[in-house]
């Protein structure tokens, strides 16, 4: 079996908003791929991923009972629902996005 290529490989993710902060949740399909997404997937690997789409702070939350993390995105939505001109002022696209972001090759889900 290859190694995965890409975050959705081995994760699903579900986005959501408040105002203008968006927040992703990614939750591993096996259990035992929890660890490698703790190490790899980092707020600073999210928010490197989000350049020129989010604009403040991106915070991470580990849920290790459910094996997944939350990234809290501030100022992420071009000012919120009702200010933003994006195609997608809800940020529920931004999970999808998250999915497609590439593996690093040294990267080992087991």
């Amino acid at each position: 079996m290859s190694e995965p290529k890409t975050l959705r490989e081995f994760a699903h993710a579900r986005s959501g908003d408040k105002g203008n902060i968006s927040n992703i949740g990614v939750f591993v399909y096996r259990e035992e791929d929890y660890v490698a997404l703790v190490k790899y997937l980092t707020a600073g690997a999210v928010a490197a991923h989000f350049r020129g789409i989010v604009h403040g702070p991106v915070l991470r939350y580990e849920l290790p009972k459910i094996v997944g993390l939350n990234f809290v995105m501030h100022h992420a939505l071009g000012g919120g629902v009702t200010r933003s001109l994006a195609l997608d002022t809800h940020g529920k696209c931004l999970s999808s996005l998250l999915l497609d972001m590439q593996l690093p090759d040294n990267f080992r889900p087991f």
